[in-house]
């Protein structure tokens, strides 16, 4: 994923926060949850920067948005599944990223990353990782983007 992309989606989220005013940490990952941005707003809580980070990796790891998997683990009682992966998050604010002009359900799915918010309430911090990638979704930022040529 592209610098550029993960500063956008900081953007919005920061944005989306800051107007329902909670103060939350935003962690993006490509799509090898390599975490590529991060930041934490002024009093985010400290022990919610990890929950942020491994939200994202968790719906990368999954494709899937992390309320949706917990559901699912839940559902298929799956005893220990939150300790996989160096350690899941299971409920809301962890949301997949797909390439710009294509959808979750669609044969063809590019994922480029996941976002990852903690601080809120998990609705709050699934609202916010969702204003993000609308906004990305809509302002049809490519994966690949290229910078004009210097002249």
């Amino acid at each position: 994923m592209l610098q550029i992309i993960s500063q956008n989606l900081i953007r919005a989220a920061l944005q989306c926060a800051t107007q329902l005013q909670v103060a939350v940490n935003i962690s993006i990952v490509d799509n090898g949850a390599n975490q590529v941005a991060f930041q934490r707003m002024d009093n985010a809580p400290l022990g919610s920067i990890d929950v942020a980070h491994k939200k994202a990796r968790s719906a990368v790891f999954f494709g899937t948005p992390t309320d949706a998997l917990g559901q699912l683990v839940s559902e298929q009682q799956l005893h220990g599944f939150a300790e996989t992966n160096n350690g899941l998050i299971l409920f809301a604010g962890g949301e997949p990223i797909f390439k710009a002009g294509h959808q979750p359900n669609s044969e063809q799915k590019p994922l480029i990353g996941g976002i990852g918010i903690s601080g809120g309430s998990a609705m709050q911090d699934k609202e916010i990782a969702l204003f993000a990638i609308k906004h990305y979704q809509t302002t049809q930022i490519s994966n690949d983007y290229q910078p004009e040529e210097q002249l």
